[in-house]
């Protein structure tokens, strides 16, 4: 529930305040307001499958391809030092956001097993 609370909110989060999104997009992106707009709505996407046995694996493969597509957004804003008000814009917050990166990944991958996909239960299938 957390896993998919946390994408739920981050892509209404791109709607509702889509500028702190789109300034950290690479500049060699292009159409940053629609890369920004696309990775929101697969983030609520794939928060809503979660929730859902039948379409947990396919959800948490595309959460795992999203979270590897937007690294680059990631290493540009760490790179770059994209000022921020707060947390956010402490150098070492925007480095640590690089590896937890990973932690999303392999925590998100790990819904993508049988045992999370079959029925919702979480027994083991051998």
């Amino acid at each position: 529930i957390v896993l998919s609370l946390l994408f739920l909110v981050t892509g209404t989060l791109h709607f509702i305040f889509p500028a702190p999104f789109i300034r950290i997009m690479p500049p060699f992106l292009p159409w940053p307001g629609a890369l920004v707009a696309i990775s929101g709505a697969a983030e609520i996407l794939g928060g809503l499958g979660l929730f859902l046995a039948p379409l947990r694996r396919s959800a948490a493969y595309g959460l795992a391809g999203l979270l590897l597509a937007i690294f680059p957004a990631n290493i540009y804003m760490a790179v770059a030092h994209i000022p921020f008000p707060g947390i956010y814009g402490q150098a070492w917050f925007q480095w640590l956001r690089l590896p937890f990166q990973f932690v999303l990944i392999a925590w998100v991958l790990r819904y993508a097993t049988p045992r999370h996909c079959v029925d919702g239960s979480r027994r083991n299938i051998t």
